[in-house]
């Protein structure tokens, strides 16, 4: 951390803000109060204007977002504003002015207050490079320009090195009494019931549970007493027995390492924290519980409204453990029952949201963020879907990629993988191509599926399809892509769903079902929308000679959808997983994934044998992989534009 005598510098953990396609706006600077002062994690994109002025920005609505979105122990430490023909040092006093007014609107703690901030300018009209500016205790006439700039090269290593996630989940059920004839005081009753629950967490008779999520060290105790009294750290080092003045660090392993940064689920620290309520801790002697009633005196109704909150915050390793409760995990409990409180409140009496958090890491960004989602409609919904395109538009994520869907959630305490059964395909081999040598093209530009798939052959799951069932394994494979991609939350068809379908739409005869009939392109377009409702191109040729011709469309189809293509001629189909391709001399091959394969998951012998790998039209010996007599479909299925 930089000296008060020393030049501000600018640290940018985030590999990219977020300028894209020339748009002008303004985006928050995220930083921590626990990174070196002027260091940037992300970026979030300001969304929200006032409908009287569209450049009058909306700081209600852009705090209630925020603080849902955020993680306690992150904080906006600044805005970039994206303009043109920009005055920098009056645009960078007005980007610390909007971040000003913003963290006045979220009410930021002070003790974690980061009081100097960034404003940044980029002008599009004369360089795309970021000008940066900080300023003293927020004021805009003491701006003064940074010319120090560091991008760090492991941002994994810096994030997850320094701190860890305290995490919490909990239950909470608040009964409502309240008469017929007065339907509007249940929102009053309700308003005080959530503001009851929010102080039982500063109660002193609360005993927070602490342990380490998936080690096997022991859990310590907290009471709120002690929570209420912390100090950030230990000035020196704590005895064991001294559970007030632990710090974070008493969780963390020491096998993790961190350099080879995996994801939040197998690398980064986590500590459970559990909170329970012990009225018994100030009683002089054991007693019987006593039951009080309450007689109404007019007729009552009970509406009862349930909550399950879950929170992530990021704390320092060097923070203690009752601080960072008492200033994060409490906090941030507090902040998500109010928030789902404002979302409950209109429809109380009609339907309540069935309100779920949920945490995800999308690409490109370095810490979690939480979502609020309603459960009630699921999540095809209309209104669903805008809510993730509107986190999209706001994080800078692409509109054609299901990145924040239940399925991309975080599993924090091993919830995916707590089950005694094995999941449906779990055990298939997955990405068999990345072990494969070059293709031999010179000079050739490899264009490759893009994410993971599986790889299904014949004798798969018991059954002996040898002869017959290429062009199903080449479809099980395009589907699992679809799946693990999350386009489809569906697990992968057996060999008779997919005869159902194609009976169930007309194609075939029921005495389809249970046959061991071909299927070709066409039969796979038809499943394909049925099942996922996944749209594709279809490429015909009249001979396998014809195939090289086609290696520039293939490109294009690899770089721009990314999904693997079915590959029928004659009585044979293959997955095609990518094409290297040299325009200029009109040498390629074809990647190559054999559904035809009869022996064991073995990805060495796979490989080895060339069940999976580069094919070229004519080997050296002048042998043809594709016949020449035969024509040839070829299924390019189309990512779905959907988040």
């Amino acid at each position: 951390m930089a000296s008060e005598n020393q030049d501000p510098a600018i640290r940018i953990l985030c590999r990219r803000l977020q300028i894209i396609k020339s748009e002008s706006g303004l985006q928050w600077l995220i930083g921590s109060p626990f990174f070196p002062r002027h260091t940037v994690i992300s970026t979030f994109r300001c969304i929200h204007t006032t409908s009287s002025n569209p450049q009058s920005l909306d700081f209600c609505k852009e705090s209630d977002d925020i603080r849902t979105l955020l993680p306690k122990g992150f904080e906006v430490i600044g805005a970039l504003i994206v303009g043109k023909d920009c005055n920098f040092d009056k645009t960078a006093g007005e980007a610390i002015n909007a971040a000003c007014n913003l963290r006045k609107s979220l009410s930021t703690d002070a003790s974690f207050g980061n009081l100097e901030l960034i404003g940044a300018v980029v002008d599009l009209n004369n360089a795309k490079d970021v000008r940066f500016f900080v300023s003293k205790d927020g004021k805009v006439d003491s701006l003064e320009s940074v010319s120090s700039i560091v991008y760090e090269d492991n941002p994994e290593t810096f994030v997850w090195e320094r701190g860890c996630l305290l995490h919490c989940a909990l239950q909470v059920k608040l009964p409502l009494y309240y008469q017929p004839s007065k339907p509007n005081d249940v929102h009053e009753t309700y308003m005080r019931a959530a503001d009851a629950v929010a102080s039982k967490f500063r109660d002193p008779q609360v005993t927070c549970i602490i342990e380490a999520l998936n080690e096997t060290s022991g859990a310590i105790v907290l009471r709120g007493s002690e929570l209420s009294t912390a100090s950030s750290s230990s000035s020196s080092k704590p005895k064991d027995s001294d559970t007030k003045a632990l710090l974070c660090s008493h969780f963390s392993s020491r096998s993790k390492d961190i350099t080879s940064f995996s994801s939040i689920e197998e690398s980064a620290d986590k500590i459970q924290v559990s909170f329970l309520l012990n009225k018994s801790m100030n009683s002089v002697k054991p007693s019987a519980p006593i039951a009080e009633y309450y007689p109404a005196t007019q007729e009552t109704q009970l509406l009862v409204i349930g909550h399950k909150l879950e929170v992530l915050c990021y704390a320092s390793k060097d923070l203690s453990l009752a601080y960072g409760i008492s200033k994060l995990v409490i906090p941030a409990l507090v902040d998500q029952l109010h928030s789902m409180r404002k979302v409950n409140i209109p429809d109380l009496l009609k339907r309540h949201p069935e309100l779920q958090p949920y945490h995800f890491l999308p690409p490109g960004i370095l810490h979690p963020i939480t979502a609020l989602y309603e459960l009630g409609y699921g999540e095809t919904e209309l209104k669903q879907v805008e809510t993730r395109r509107s986190l999209h538009l706001r994080l800078g994520l692409p509109f054609d990629r299901p990145l924040l869907r239940i399925s991309n959630a975080i599993d924090i305490v091993g919830k995916k993988h707590s089950s005694s059964l094995v999941q449906k395909g779990s055990s298939f081999l997955k990405d068999v191509h990345l072990t494969i040598p070059s293709s031999g093209v010179s000079g050739g530009v490899a264009s490759l599926v893009q994410g993971s798939y599986q790889y299904y052959h014949y004798l798969h799951e018991g059954l002996d399809d040898s002869g017959w069932g290429c062009a199903y394994r080449s479809l099980q494979t395009i589907i699992s892509w679809f799946k693990l991609q999350n386009y489809t939350s569906i697990d992968v068809p057996s060999h008779r769903e997919i005869q159902q379908a194609l009976v169930e739409i007309g194609d075939k005869d029921p005495s389809f079902i249970g046959s061991r009939e071909w299927i070709g392109a066409i039969e796979l377009s038809f499943v394909l929308d049925k099942l996922i409702g996944a749209s594709c191109k279809i490429i015909n040729v009249r001979s396998g000679a014809e195939l090289p011709e086609k290696c520039r469309e293939l490109a294009l189809h690899f770089e721009n959808q990314g999904t693997p293509i079915m590959i029928g001629g004659g009585v044979l189909a293959y997955a095609l997983l990518g094409v290297d391709y040299n325009d200029a001399s009109g040498d390629c091959a074809f990647l190559i994934l054999d559904p035809h394969y009869t022996g064991s998951d073995n990805i060495k012998k796979i490989v080895n044998s060339g069940w999976c790998g580069w094919k070229k039209a004519v080997d050296s010996k002048g042998k043809h992989f594709f016949l020449h007599d035969k024509f040839y479909n070829l299924l390019l299925p189309q990512r779905p534009n959907m988040v």
